[in-house]
């Protein structure tokens, strides 16, 4: 069994849910600059003891970042200028003057996708005249993804954004001799982008210092499935279910519930099970391990999927017509156990749950998730109700799929609006959000995880994604100034009266 480190400490705690890209910033989306630095002493002010972010990952189409090329790259959205301005590898009038977005309260992708190339073009001209030797030693050191992502990403920009099951054939199917003459053809290509990611991370690692300076743990996301046009599927489709033309024939997603009457097609190849044991999950034992590194607490998305998940033939437009396959299931935790050791993991098993997946969290010891909206549903009982929890669990007010709380309160059905007040006691006066909010701090669970939405009392504007639905998502951002000096007394306030600091 694999007790997670959160689960097993007795201690009572909680944090926020607050992406890197919903920081304020001036230039069009949060970066790993002072506002996140800003945003970590918020956070010990308020006694908070988890800042959970979404997937670091680069995002792809639909500005995802659970569609990403890459699961082991960061971010170069996330690259702060500022910083490199410090480090003398930017000026200030190589960004300041340029457009970033009409609104300083949403993300606009298109803006921050040609004007970082822009910037970033400057950069590297800048960074080639004198690399610092730690280049060349972070490159030596993540070499067992960075080669294959930055000449992934160069013959991607050489086509235009194709996808690399369009590629010619000796470069899509990794042909050595073909692929030593596109590392030659694209060196400087692929040194720009390992450039990019060397940033990131050396920003990234000194952010998490500072944050767990402060006796900060933060929480991250592994999705569980990776993108079909991804440096992970290009570079060992053998981990993959794919026809010879290296497609997948069938692919991830979740059956209709009552959310989503046709279910949800996410399209992502799907693990090819037997495969990875005779490897000894090589391949997930990398990913996790990596993982490791860049976090202190990982939340796992999708946990049912490691007991049975959910196979779509590709030429289906909706998930209707879809059938269950059996899962690596627990051999696949202990083979992560004997080789990795112990591990803080948190179980996104969220949706309906058979025995076997609930056997499957209780072998392994994670704490599982709870999310309050999902509670107050009139027409039956939910084991989402805070009386029916236990403590190895973590609550949340909502997720990132989630409505805000004021959203929620406004849209979802009058009777569970409701049922939510007679069972929380919820008021105008306190403030709905905030009543939920005590409703999670209060529960027996050992975490609870708030969203900064809810925090701030945002509606249904601040959404951050509504699952099913392509445009529109992944883009909110706080306002400058948004976590003030009351905002976190407030919050202490509540945290010391249910003993989670």
């Amino acid at each position: 069994m694999i007790n997670s480190e959160a689960s097993a400490a007795n201690e009572r705690v909680s944090g926020i849910l607050m992406h890197i890209s919903s920081l304020s910033s001036d230039y069009g989306i949060g970066t790993l600059g002072s506002e996140a630095y800003t945003f970590a002493d918020f956070l010990e002010q308020a006694g908070q003891s988890c800042w959970q972010i979404l997937p670091l990952c680069p995002t792809s189409f639909g500005d995802s970042p659970y569609q990403s090329f890459s699961s082991f790259a960061g971010n170069p959205y996330f690259i702060d200028f500022e910083l490199l301005r410090r480090d003398n590898l930017l000026k200030k009038s190589d960004y300041a003057d340029m457009n970033w977005g009409a609104s300083a309260e949403k993300v606009d992708y298109e803006r921050v996708y040609r004007g970082r190339k822009a910037v970033f073009a400057t950069l590297y001209k800048n960074f080639i005249k004198n690399i610092p030797t730690e280049f060349y030693e972070f490159c030596e050191s993540q070499d067992y993804w960075l080669s294959d992502f930055s000449l992934f990403m160069a013959e991607k920009e050489a086509r235009f954004g194709m996808p690399w099951q369009f590629w010619s054939e000796n470069v899509k199917k990794r042909k050595p001799i073909a692929v030593e003459e596109e590392k030659e053809k694209f060196k400087a290509e692929m040194q720009y982008h390992k450039m990019l990611q060397y940033l990131f991370y050396k920003q990234w690692n000194n952010l998490k210092d500072y944050v767990n300076s402060k006796r900060i743990k933060i929480i991250g996301d592994i999705p569980i499935y990776v993108a079909a046009d991804s440096a992970d599927v290009w570079a060992s489709p053998q981990n993959f279910n794919l026809d010879e033309n290296y497609c997948a024939q069938e692919v991830a997603g979740c059956p209709p519930d009552k959310f989503s009457e046709d279910g949800q097609l996410w399209g992502n190849p799907l693990f090819d099970w037997d495969y990875m044991k005779k490897d000894n999950y090589s391949w997930w034992i990398r990913r996790i391990a990596h993982n490791m590194r860049l976090y202190d607490i990982i939340r796992i998305d999708h946990f049912r999927g490691f007991d049975s998940y959910y196979a779509v033939s590709a030429k289906e437009k909706t998930a209707k017509s879809g059938v269950w396959r059996e899962g690596p299931k627990e051999e696949f935790f202990n083979s992560v156990r004997e080789q990795l050791g112990e591990i803080s993991i948190i179980a996104e098993d969220l949706g309906y749950l058979t025995p076997s997946v609930k056997n499957l969290l209780k072998s392994t010891g994670f704490p599982g998730m709870k999310v309050l909206q999902f509670a107050f549903d009139s027409r039956e009982a939910s084991d989402y109700m805070p009386h029916n929890y236990d403590k190895n669990s973590v609550v949340y007010t909502g997720t990132h799929d989630n409505n805000t709380i004021m959203g929620w309160v406004k849209e979802a059905p009058p009777d569970d609006v409701e049922l939510a007040k007679n069972y929380l006691a919820l008021s105008r006066a306190e403030g709905f959000n905030w009543g939920m909010i005590r409703g999670a701090l209060s529960s027996v669970s050992s975490t609870a995880i708030i969203t900064a939405q809810d925090i701030l009392s945002l509606d249904g504007r601040a959404r951050m994604n509504t699952p099913s639905t392509i445009g529109g998502n992944w883009m909110w951002r706080a306002k400058k100034g948004a976590f003030t000096h009351t905002l976190a007394e407030k919050l202490l306030e509540y945290t010391k009266l249910y003993q989670r600091i």
